[in-house]
């Protein structure tokens, strides 16, 4: 039987994180957290849940897709099959887990993307407007199409991923890690899933909407070189030979 852990990765989510843990420890016990450098009162808040979480902690913070990497090679080491991969601020909402183990049931090794609902209350607008602009630019280099290429609640099959190297660290890794799924040939499955976002007073980001903007928009030119060099003829590989 396939064995399923799930991920959180955090920075300074000290208002959010103890409640997202004991929601997620609510339906699995298998659960890494990996502190990506945090200042505030994180590590203390972890401390409270050492005997019942596996724990990754390094500083300085090393960004989002680091800290993703860093957990996805502890959960192969571990044995597990898949990871599902929630946010720290309690945006995603385990009630929705069940989605994601229905869909990995129905086209099992498939990568399975969560899609908000663009159109929420209190939802920033400018999540909107990057959303669709990156769900633009990854039609043009996978021949795919997703509702939300820029959700962070997925369930990743980590075996059938490999060891691919994955060369960003920050935002824009999960861009990467779709486009390069889908050249290697893995299938994509969107699934609904509701959200839950606090009034703009109560909200905590660490998106630096000039210098992550100006490396996904780096990324997206150099994967729509890539796309013609090598990502159109290895989609076209794996679909012919596997």
């Amino acid at each position: 039987m396939s064995k399923t852990c799930i991920i959180i990765p955090t920075y300074n989510n000290e208002r959010t994180l103890a409640d997202v843990l004991r929601s997620v420890l609510s339906v699995c016990r298998d659960v890494i957290v990996v502190n990506d450098g945090s200042t505030d009162s994180t590590s203390s808040i972890l401390k409270e849940f050492e005997n019942q979480i596996v724990q990754l902690q390094y500083t300085p913070n090393r960004g989002k897709g680091h800290a993703l990497k860093t957990a996805f090679q502890e959960a192969v080491r571990r044995g597990y099959d898949y990871a599902i991969t929630l946010d720290a601020d309690g945006q995603h909402l385990v009630t929705d887990l069940p989605t994601f183990y229905d869909a990995i049931a129905q086209s099992p090794d498939s990568l399975v993307v969560g899609s908000r609902q663009l159109r929420l209350p209190n939802m920033p607008r400018q999540n909107t407007f990057a959303n669709r602009f990156s769900n633009f630019w990854f039609v043009l280099q996978t021949a795919h199409s997703l509702p939300d290429t820029q959700s962070g609640f997925r369930l990743y099959p980590l075996r059938k991923m490999g060891k691919i190297h994955w060369f960003t660290n920050r935002y824009e890794t999960e861009l990467e890690i779709l486009v390069r799924c889908a050249w290697r040939g893995i299938s994509l499955v969107p699934v609904p899933i509701n959200v839950y976002y606090p009034p703009a007073s109560e909200r905590v980001s660490h998106f630096r909407p000039r210098a992550d903007f100006f490396r996904i928009s780096l990324l997206n030119t150099v994967f729509c070189l890539l796309a013609i060099l090598y990502g159109y003829p290895s989609m076209l590989f794996h679909r012919l030979f596997h």
